[in-house]
């Protein structure tokens, strides 16, 4: 049994811890899409600092047909927001590889979420900020993010909760039905969230929270995908050269 009313306030609460110890006087940066993640990231945020606190910044490449969920987003909870466009930055990193590199569809694909990364960061030490990560349980179990891109942030408020919570949580929070019930697009190649993933949310919600799936492939799938991103979730490795430190 999920109680999300429960789980929101200690959550918001985890929030005003973190910022008592990291900055009592600092904003709440969250890059906002329109979609379920950031909505309800930023809604957190909002009821933990206070709308005046809490800074959203929108980041379209070049035309962005849902932008107006994000613009939906920001004007509910009434905070204040910047636009910042990377199409021309994408543009310019790609246009300065070298021709013979031949980036890959891959790498094209992943390179906006480090821009928007690399935009949060400069908006956030711009405006005494804090940077929201806005990954959930269930991205993070199948590596459904980032490198350096989305994957990343200065706190986490919803990395221990499924798509499933997530979304109730964002009911307990007031946030608008079409916002929270928006069908997860990853905004890099068109497809819906799960047909990249070829399982549902629904899917891999109850196997990570039970450990039952009925389909042997989907379960061999889903634990393959788990085992090759654990990667994303743990500190670079560093080399232990064996040297004593005192200090």
């Amino acid at each position: 049994m999920f109680n999300a009313e429960q789980k929101k306030n200690e959550c918001v609460q985890w929030i005003r811890d973190f910022f008592e110890q990291n900055g009592p006087d600092c904003n709440a940066v969250v890059g906002i899409s329109g979609g379920k993640d950031s909505s309800v990231a930023a809604a957190l945020c909002v009821e933990a600092l206070g709308r005046h606190r809490v800074i959203g910044v929108l980041m379209p490449q070049g035309e962005q047909h849902d932008i107006d969920k994000a613009y939906a987003l920001v004007h509910h909870l009434g905070i204040r927001h910047y636009v910042v466009n990377i199409g021309d930055a994408y543009n310019a990193v790609v246009d300065s590889i070298p021709a013979e590199l031949h980036l890959t569809a891959q790498s094209k694909q992943n390179l906006p979420p480090r821009l928007r990364m690399a935009t949060l960061y400069a908006v956030s030490q711009s405006c005494n900020g804090r940077v929201c990560n806005t990954c959930n349980l269930s991205e993070d179990w199948v590596g459904y993010s980032t490198r350096y891109g989305d994957s990343v942030g200065d706190f986490s408020p919803m990395s221990h909760f499924t798509v499933t919570e997530v979304k109730e949580i964002g009911y307990a929070l007031g946030v608008p039905k079409e916002l929270v019930d928006k069908v997860p697009i990853d905004g890099l190649c068109g497809k819906t969230d799960e047909e990249n993933l070829g399982f549902t949310y629904a899917e891999l919600d109850a196997y990570i929270r039970t450990g039952h799936i009925e389909d042997p492939a989907t379960k061999e799938l889903i634990d393959r995908k788990h085992r090759q991103n654990l990667f994303k979730l743990e500190l670079m490795p560093c080399f232990d050269s064996g040297l004593e430190v005192k200090a």
